[in-house]
């Protein structure tokens, strides 16, 4: 009987170790790529071109972080972005700016701006300070200008008062004409690129009679423009001096993009825009290329119906390099700089508006390896996310708040 009990005993140490064993090797595995994030089912039937091209593997963040609630106390912020100071720049939607600094907290409203529409998703848009910042004080700026004949994209410029109470003599440098009734998909991210030029997005204005433009090289809309700093078209442009075509014009087909970003080693320019039902994209800019739209989509109508012929790729068209269905609605993005979180160096994190995430994105080359998801808890829109130059990120979101992600 003795001898019984010690290999019945014997055998379950073996099953416990065994599972021991497994559940390392499950946990080891975990750590390395867990499942997809996304477990919805797609709204459009078609197949991605490429393996990770969708519901990449999923990961999971190992090292420790906190996420703190600076305010609560913003009203519609746009944008979020890191001064050289290391103050943060916030754009609300009424047509007022608020800095904050880790010292003393959000400031003051900051006033000085022209009239701006900001019904819809108009306002008072993003923000990017000038190459010589420090010592000019100047910022450039997007908006949603009114005019009589409607709103459309513009882009701006003015100097921040010695007070920081105002911006002063702010001026007009670009509009994406023409003025539209419509009060949507201004698209309106803008960065200066390792050239020195300026990189704006432009929407297609959303109606299905305005969208057609985006494939229209002498349009404006459903664009990215590169600018000099005065807002004069960039010289070797791709379709600099070519009958019918805007000079200004760099790439074209897109939708809302409202994320753009500079990759931090490779200098590459990174875009996320906005889809229909499903068939919002991650793409890499590449000067004089054709995104699509609306022409080709990973995504349907808000109807149910196919967009265009009903095809998700075409000759001459650029592929995403990444897209979501259902969508994430993504609003603005940034590469992750610091080496606080050495696993997140070089990661593109995008924030979610209608998904209400923030997704952490890790690149291979040009392709995403792995995708996760931070924040959902928190119920908010994540309107940017920028970062800080100190290690850490910040968000801001539709509801007002300004998020600290970091150590």
């Amino acid at each position: 009987m003795t001898s019984q009990n010690g290999k019945n005993e014997g055998r379950r140490a073996l099953a416990a170790a065994l599972a021991l064993m497994l559940t390392l090797s499950i946990t080891a595995a975990a750590a390395g790529a867990l499942p997809p994030v996304e477990t919805r089912q797609a709204n459009a039937p078609y197949a991605p071109a490429f393996d990770g091209q969708t519901r990449a593997p999923g990961m999971r963040t190992q090292t420790p972080y906190r996420v703190q609630i600076l305010s609560d106390e913003l009203d519609a912020p746009w944008a979020v972005t890191a001064l050289p100071d290391g103050r943060l720049a916030i754009t609300q939607k009424g047509g007022t700016m608020r800095l904050y600094a880790e010292e003393s907290g959000l400031g003051g409203v900051i006033s000085g701006f022209p009239p701006v529409e900001d019904g819809g998703q108009g306002g008072l848009l993003d923000v990017a300070p000038a190459p010589d910042y420090p010592q000019s004080r100047v910022l450039y700026f997007t908006l949603a200008e009114r005019t009589q004949g409607g709103s459309l994209t513009a882009v701006g410029r003015g100097r921040l008062s010695e007070d920081e109470t105002r911006i002063l003599d702010f001026e007009i440098l670009y509009r994406a004409l023409p003025a539209n009734r419509t009060a949507a998909h201004y698209g309106s991210r803008l960065l200066f690129g390792p050239d020195g030029f300026l990189y704006v997005t432009a929407g297609d204005r959303q109606s299905a009679a305005n969208r057609v433009k985006a494939q229209e090289k002498g349009s404006a809309w459903g664009k990215v423009l590169r600018l000099t700093a005065q807002g004069l078209p960039a010289p070797g442009n791709p379709f600099e001096g070519m009958a019918g075509a805007l000079d200004e014009v760099y790439t074209l087909g897109h939708r809302n993009p409202q994320s753009l970003d500079l990759h931090p080693e490779s200098g590459e320019i990174w875009l996320g825009e906005m889809g229909p039902r499903g068939g919002d994209e991650l793409n890499l800019l590449l000067a004089g290329a054709n995104y699509g739209w609306p022409e080709v989509s990973y995504g349907i109508e808000y109807s149910g119906a196919p967009v265009g012929r009903g095809q998700a790729a075409a000759p001459g068209t650029e592929q995403p390099k990444y897209y979501w269905d259902p969508v994430l609605a993504p609003g603005g993005m940034a590469f992750y700089t610091g080496d606080a979180i050495p696993e997140w160096k070089n990661d593109l994190f995008i924030g979610g508006l209608a998904s209400r995430h923030i997704s952490r994105l890790k690149l291979d080359g040009t392709r995403v390896a792995g995708e996760e998801r931070l924040l959902e808890s928190e119920g908010q829109r994540f309107r940017d996310v920028a970062d800080g130059g100190d290690g850490a990120l910040y968000a801001v979101t539709d509801e007002g708040r300004l998020y600290r992600i970091g150590p």
